[in-house]
């Protein structure tokens, strides 16, 4: 499917299909696979600075201040050792590109762990930033520039793409998007999922709500590639949540994306999901007379994004009032 072929964090693609961080990618045989049944790169499940955190946390000791500096030094450079066999394996395993995926707690850990993959041969390093700002003291705009300073650090020490995925509880994705444009980012993955919180009523729990996206999810994602790629282009977009067909990969290039990251699809259907879908893409595209990617994407940007909330209401009321 030649003409499936896109660009995204200045990465060549086969196809717009990646598989997002997650136990799917965590073994090179397992991204091996994922390659073979059509994917076109494959971003590694997370290594989260807070497991070593934890880790070593369970296994403190009160008493012996020198001895839990070795026990934290001894799991970090275990779980990273781990992190750079995994991308090293994959690399020599996979011909598509290997995208390293980290999610930190501490502000250095960002770029050393960042500096440590590219080292290792990964082709790119996606910055997981996933958080919720709870505290009473919090100080508007302090979320967002934390994401740029830790995309900041972290170009100052590596030369391969950066690649930032933002959660969905941003005020304003696309002045913060225009930032980290400004300050190197390679692309931006809108949105991060994050865990689902559900109740027990009977046992007074909390649980955990639906694990794997819905294809409900995706509308989110459509609306603010379409608005954000349209005031901001220079940063390629990928779409991520709620991927769960063909159709959901054409309407995000439709929307300015030059790829999707999906995961919960695979979980629901295996790796045999890809085929279908890209198949779709290609089947669509030819019924449009389009030859390639480029010429159909974007094509449904946010035309006027200064007027896209009047926009939004307007179908809102009109929607409702149609049901009534």
């Amino acid at each position: 499917m030649e003409k499936l072929k896109t660009t995204f964090a200045g990465l060549e693609l086969k196809n717009p299909f990646i598989v997002s961080s997650s136990g799917l990618t965590d073994s090179a045989e397992k991204n091996l696979r994922l390659e073979e049944a059509g994917a076109a790169a494959v971003v590694l499940k997370s290594l989260f600075e807070e497991q070593i955190m934890w880790q070593t946390a369970h296994q403190l000791s009160e008493d012996h201040t020198e001895a839990n500096d070795y026990l934290h030094g001894y799991v970090r450079a275990h779980y990273l050792d781990e992190y750079i066999r995994l991308v090293k394996d994959s690399k020599q395993a996979c011909s598509i590109p290997v995208i390293a995926s980290i999610n930190c707690y501490t502000d250095k850990e960002w770029e050393d762990f960042a500096t440590v993959l590219e080292q290792a041969g990964a082709d790119a390093v996606e910055l997981n930033l996933m958080a919720i700002q709870t505290s009473p003291a919090y100080e508007y705009g302090a979320f967002e520039q934390r994401h740029i300073d830790i995309l900041k650090h972290v170009k100052a020490r590596v030369g391969i793409p950066v690649i930032v995925k933002l959660g969905a509880n941003l005020t304003n994705p696309v002045k913060l998007i225009r930032q980290l444009q400004a300050n190197g980012a390679a692309a931006v993955v809108l949105f991060n999922r994050f865990y689902h919180t559900d109740i027990d009523i009977d046992k007074l729990e909390y649980t955990a709500g639906h694990v794997l996206s819905h294809e409900s999810e995706l509308a989110n994602s459509l609306r603010w590639t379409a608005i954000a790629s349209a005031l901001v282009k220079e940063p390629d977009y990928a779409v991520s949540c709620g991927v769960t067909d063909g159709r959901a990969i054409v309407k995000s290039l439709l929307c300015g994306a030059s790829a999707v990251e999906a995961c919960s699809i695979l979980y629901r259907d295996g790796n045999a999901a890809i085929g279908p879908m890209l198949q779709f893409v290609s089947d669509w595209m030819s019924q449009k007379g389009y030859e390639s990617v480029e010429q159909f994407k974007g094509l449904m940007r946010a035309r006027d994004p200064e007027h896209i909330n009047a926009f939004e209401r307007t179908q809102f009321i009109k929607y409702f009032g149609e049901k009534n």
